[in-house]
Parts: structure tokens; sequence; C-alpha cells
């Protein structure tokens, strides 16, 4: 799921160099973090999250249909870019 989720963000973004895909194991499920430069950000989430709402389907079909652990996608903000103060790195939620 990590290589579908590398390659659908790195064909909409116009950095892809700077795209990381961090997976987080859970015993039933499995996270995958998107990290992406801020220029990017918009163009990963789409207007009213339409993309990363479509990536999001693909990836929980894929894994449903593999037979693997339920799969979804955070986006996590880059760090310093955020609401300057110290708190964790903010995600966009997950796909229930």
């Amino acid at each position: 799921m990590k290589d579908l989720t590398e390659q659908m963000v790195k064909a909409v973004v116009d950095y892809p160099e700077q795209v990381e895909i961090t997976e987080v194991e859970g015993t039933d499920s499995l996270i995958l973090e998107i990290r992406v430069s801020q220029e990017d950000m918009g163009k990963v989430i789409g207007r009213s999250g339409r993309i990363i709402n479509a990536m999001r389907t693909i990836v929980s079909a894929a894994s449903a249909a593999k037979g693997t652990k339920r799969t979804s996608l955070e986006i996590i903000e880059p760090e310093g870019e955020g609401s300057g103060t110290d708190e964790a790195p903010k995600s966009s939620g997950t796909y229930e």
C-alpha cells in the first residue's frame, strides 16, 4: 500500500522528491502518514478534500482486495509551518 500511495502522491505534487510516506502499524490497521512540502499541501488535499478522499478510497479498496489490514491515510503538516506553537504535527484525520 505504501508504494501505491507514494505513486499517487508523487503524481500530483510539484516536488516529488520531498514526498515521504511513513507506515504506522496497529493491531488491526495500518496508517500511512504522508508528508509533502508546504507548497504541495493544497495539491494533495484538493478542493474540499476531493483528491485525498479519492486516494483514501483507492487505498482502502486495494487493501480490502488484498485482504490486508485496514489502511488509512493521514496528511502530516510540515514541521515549523503550522500554527507557530510547539505542538505535535497535525493530521487531516483518518478515513473511516
